[in-house]
């Protein structure tokens, strides 16, 4: 392609720069003033009429911004009271990262690449808060995958259990929902490659040393055995990209 033509086709691809809309600007203010501590749950907002005028737009501006906090759960409106502040939670303040991960599904490479960051440090973290009970469960999960695996199932629903345990056990309410979302995004391609042959035995394989490593509360064997269970799924799921370290220290 010429580069008269390259220019072309960038002109084709190209929509004019829009200035920001200003209930958005709106939004932003108000978010900030959140952020800062300046608003704080159960702090109510000021009418619409003295926000606006405040402001210097129209109560539309300030009501549009009004609605985009309180989808995005930074506000709510409360009989009799008018606008409040939430208070803040998880499901808040990851409401966000969720949307963007789901708006973008194609970044498989990069959601692997997150999990290989995560999950091995929650696996750590397991080993050394993990309770008996919560072993017990473990324990009950990898019974249950097993009996699914030999009945020639996929045992999916265990191996989300599986994961989602560990992160209940690191006792981190954010790394909870983080896992969440990720085993949600990954559904589609876990469903893929737990249908290929070997691989639900090779991820039952891989959560028992996982199990194993988490029993003996040895927080750096159970960090490993999440990393190579991880690069054995990815090498599956993606099989173009051969992990840094892979195959010998996997045993296989």
């Amino acid at each position: 392609m010429g580069q008269e033509a390259r220019v072309d086709h960038l002109r084709e691809s190209l929509e004019p720069v829009r200035r920001t809309k200003v209930y958005e600007e709106v939004a932003t203010r108000i978010r900030r003033l959140i952020a800062e501590g300046r608003l704080k749950p159960g702090d109510k907002l000021p009418p619409e009429r003295e926000l606006a005028s405040a402001l210097g737009v129209s109560r539309t501006s300030v009501r549009d911004a009004i609605r985009t906090l309180q989808f995005a759960g930074l506000l709510e409106p409360r009989q009799g009271e008018g606008t409040v502040v939430r208070e803040l939670s998880t499901d808040n303040l990851l409401a966000p990262l969720a949307s963007a991960l789901l708006a973008r599904r194609d970044l498989l490479t990069d959601l692997m690449a997150a999990r290989k960051m995560i999950e091995p440090a929650i696996a750590r973290e397991a080993a050394r808060r993990v309770t008996p009970e919560e072993v017990r469960q473990l324990e009950a999960i990898l019974t249950r995958q097993t009996g699914r695996i030999e009945a020639g199932g996929l045992a999916i629903e265990e191996d989300t259990a599986f994961h989602d345990m560990i992160a209940r056990a690191s006792r981190n309410q954010v790394v909870l929902k983080v896992i969440d979302v990720l085993m949600d995004l990954l559904r589609e391609g876990r469903e893929r490659s737990l249908q290929v042959r070997g691989r639900p035995q090779r991820s039952l394989r891989g959560h028992r040393q996982i199990l194993d490593a988490i029993r003996r509360r040895d927080g750096d064997a159970a960090a490993r055995a999440m990393l190579n269970h991880l690069e054995q799924i990815e090498e599956m799921l993606l099989p173009e990209r051969q992990p840094v370290g892979a195959g010998a220290a996997k045993g296989e």
